[in-house]
């Protein structure tokens, strides 16, 4: 027969994990109307293979089936090949990936579905050998059947499809039982299950692989303050502080960490939180990173501090983009360490080239390559790079040291005798071993830290994925914002040139896009796009009291509800209504390993209701509560955010507004350093005509309420003004408003 596609055609795309497979001998196309006018044409189903670049399984799958002959060969002959990045459609991804877990009863990637011409799935699963293994179908054989079955009960198959797209279109488009969200909060009650789901002997929740589930960790943590007192001194429920501090320190101490160069893998393949999958995705560095810095603000240990620091500043260093941005992901795999042919020194592309533009070669590539240690390659990199980090501890001693620390033997903990870095040993345990006291065997493991980080940079490199995304901006902006506040005014700076790249680059003036590569912009803005964006532009002008990022995150939520919430029902979609290449339209309610758009937007709806009180942002906040309110009181772990919303609905903000052109260095500590994860910090002009001309450029006819008649000191002083429902006379001090603060705790 006539094949449908003449070839493979995702050497046009700008996608990193399309241009992967761009050298497959399968004639993959792109989603589009082109695709499926093929499909149509040759009266031949669809096979529809979903992924993203960092993806281990996908890789797996390529090399052994996509980039095989024979398996192209049936592809190309039988079916229009498909192939989707899920981070620059996820509505695609949500459709088919609904479909496979109502099926087969879970998900994953690399998603595989067999899609009739009008795009209804008859047949899905995720990674699939070429041939038969441990009790899976193989894909060679699978094609045949799907091909014949096609030829010979095409009937059956289409009424499967119908059936399947219904039970899809059910789970993701049916509106849920608004709720009356009530003057209770859910906070109590959502913790209580939350912490009875804990693992209570290895920290986190699941009995079998791990994931981080920092919504829950946030539930926790702001859960810890429900005593009687409602007191901001951290850890007033033991309980809960209790389960969060194990999670906090079961993931900074294991594997999910790399304690080398900062920052965090994907999620750990056991429960004991020792060998991740090594992909390091921008979203979980975003996450983490805020979750310990409220980790160090609730429960007082600068240990978090430090992990939150090490994670933002390995962000800055491997995923920074020149101009402002944030790239996405860094790959699993990398090319063996003793593999000459490597790219060293920085994360490679993945579209094919380097970070300079060069072409590379992709070689043989190995999971955790350039994460993993052997005892011998600690004790070369000890001596290689001892001036990287002299140190008074001689070679022998400082690989001894961190080889202790971080668990490294012959035996292994991986693949082939190599170690996934743990910390095995604390610091005093080390300082016992080594007979010197603990401020000394910190010096000693700093220096072997800096020689084994200096060594690893001149690995070949994990290949990055250089797609800018801004919903994923906006998460790791606001980060670095929190982290600015609590940690160090350098981080506030970063998040600022993070929202003004991508408001440069991928914001109209009314509509935002999905994605920039390399200057391409391309992509429609998603609901998680404008919710996870203005939350960013939200907290990054809490962090500088720059009113351009509040204006930004203002024009942000007007463009979410515009495109994305219909106000009659309450509901929020996951796409703009112009999206017309998929079947179902989904709702925003997310719940996986990005944060649901539905709780960031009402939380985020919420405090941007106190700036403009006539725009409906309240009411809109109010409508997703009451619309989603029942998934929180059925199900309060998987949808986190949404907790979190309602307890702000249900106690209001503890309003900060400070009247200064600048905030003073103790002001920040007092607000920024303490756990108050109900606050919002308002910045405004010290005078009157100052905020005058705030008012025009940000298309306010009057103050809002928590700007009116608050002004600086007569001197020109700074000047703080506290408030929840009721508010403190003027603050002239750090003493004073630490004490309003309190005064103003939960009750």
């Amino acid at each position: 027969m006539t094949q449908p596609t003449d070839r493979n055609r995702l050497d046009e795309a700008a996608s990193p994990y399309l241009r992967q497979h761009a050298d497959n001998p399968v004639n993959w196309q792109e989603w589009g109307e082109d695709a499926f006018q093929k499909a149509r044409e040759h009266d031949v189903p669809i096979f529809l293979s979903i992924g993203y670049s960092a993806c281990h399984w996908c890789h797996v799958m390529a090399e052994e089936s996509f980039d095989d002959p024979e398996v192209a060969e049936k592809l190309n002959d039988n079916f229009v090949p498909v192939k989707v990045d899920r981070e620059e459609r996820p509505d695609v991804d949500s459709l088919y990936m609904k479909v496979c877990q109502v099926v087969r009863g879970g998900g994953g990637w690399p998603l595989s579905a067999f899609l009739t011409p009008d795009r209804e799935p008859f047949y899905v699963g995720t990674y699939f050998p070429k041939h038969p293994k441990q009790g899976q179908p193989g894909f060679l054989q699978l094609l045949d059947d799907v091909a014949g079955n096609w030829a010979d009960d095409r009937g059956d198959l289409e009424d499967r499809a119908d059936q399947w797209l219904s039970a899809a279109r059910g789970e993701l488009e049916a509106l849920p039982d608004a709720v009356d969200i009530g003057p209770e909060s859910p906070l109590g009650d959502a913790a209580e299950s939350i912490a009875s789901a804990a693992d209570s002997t290895h920290g986190g929740f699941g009995r079998g692989q791990k994931f981080p589930q920092a919504g829950r960790l946030h539930v926790l943590l702001r859960a810890t303050q429900l005593d009687a007192g409602g007191s901001d001194d951290g850890d007033s429920d033991p309980e809960y502080g209790a389960v969060a501090r194990h999670a906090l320190d079961a993931m900074a101490e294991g594997g999910l960490h790399d304690h080398v160069g900062g920052g965090f893998h994907r999620y750990c393949t056991d429960r004991d939180w020792t060998v991740p999958h090594f992909e390091k995705m921008l979203y979980d560095q975003a996450e983490l990173a805020r979750l310990y810095v409220d980790g160090y603000r609730a429960l007082g240990d600068s240990r978090y501090a430090a992990v939150a620091r090490d994670a933002l500043d390995f962000v800055d260093r491997e995923l920074g983009h020149p101009d402002g941005g944030f790239y996405a992901t860094l790959d699993a795999r990398s090319p063996p360490v003793d593999d000459p042919g490597g790219v060293r020194g920085e994360a490679a592309g993945s579209s094919g080239r380097d970070v300079h533009g060069e072409e590379r070669s992709d070689g043989e590539r190995e999971e955790g390559a350039f994460y993993v240690w052997t005892p011998e390659q600690v004790e070369a990199a000890i001596a290689e790079y001892a001036d990287d980090a002299p140190c008074e501890a001689d070679d022998a001693t400082l690989t001894d040291l961190a080889c202790q620390r971080y668990g490294v033997d012959d035996a292994g903990n991986f693949e082939n005798g190599t170690t996934v870095l743990t910390v095995s040993a604390s610091l005093a345990d080390l300082a016992d071993a080594f007979d010197v006291d603990q401020s000394t065997a910190r010096e000693w493991l700093t220096a072997a830290q800096t020689r084994l980080r200096a060594a690893r940079a001149d690995r070949p490199r994990p290949a990055r994925d250089d797609k800018v995304l801004a919903g994923w901006n906006g998460l790791m902006a606001r980060a670095f914002a929190e982290a600015g506040l609590a940690l160090d005014q350098r981080f506030a700076t970063r998040a600022a040139e993070a929202v003004g790249f991508v408001r440069e680059e991928l914001w109209d003036g009314s509509r935002l896009a999905r994605r920039t590569i390399h200057g391409e912009v391309a992509g429609v803005g998603y609901a998680e796009d404008y919710a996870y964006l203005a939350a960013g532009a939200l907290a990054t002008y809490e962090a500088t009291g720059d009113r351009d990022h509040l204006a930004f995150a203002l024009d942000l939520a007007d463009a979410m509800l515009d495109a994305c919430y219909d106000e009659d029902s309450g509901a929020l979609y996951e796409a703009p209504e112009e999206v017309d290449d998929v079947d179902v339209r989904s709702q925003a309610t997310g719940g996986g390993s990005t944060p649901s758009p539905v709780g960031v937007a009402a939380e985020t709806l919420l405090a941007l209701d106190a700036f403009d009180p006539d725009a409906g942002y309240g009411d809109a906040a109010t409508d997703l509560l009451g619309r989603y309110g029942g998934r929180v009181e059925s199900n309060p772990g998987r949808i986190p955010e949404l907790v979190l919303a309602a307890d702000t609905n249900t106690v209001g903000h503890r309003e900060v507004t400070v009247a200064a052109d600048r905030l003073p260095d103790d002001w920040r500590a007092a607000v920024g350093e303490t756990y108050l994860p109900d606050r919002l910090l308002s910045r405004r002009p010290p005078t009157d005509a100052g905020l005058d001309e705030w008012l025009d450029a940000l298309d306010l006819d009057d103050a809002p309420p928590l700007w009116a008649d608050r002004t600086a000191g007569d001197d020109g002083s700074p000047r703080a003004y506290v408030c929840r429902r009721a508010c403190s006379p003027p603050l002239d001090s750090a003493a004073e408003l630490s004490e309003w603060l309190a005064e103003f705790s939960r009750r």
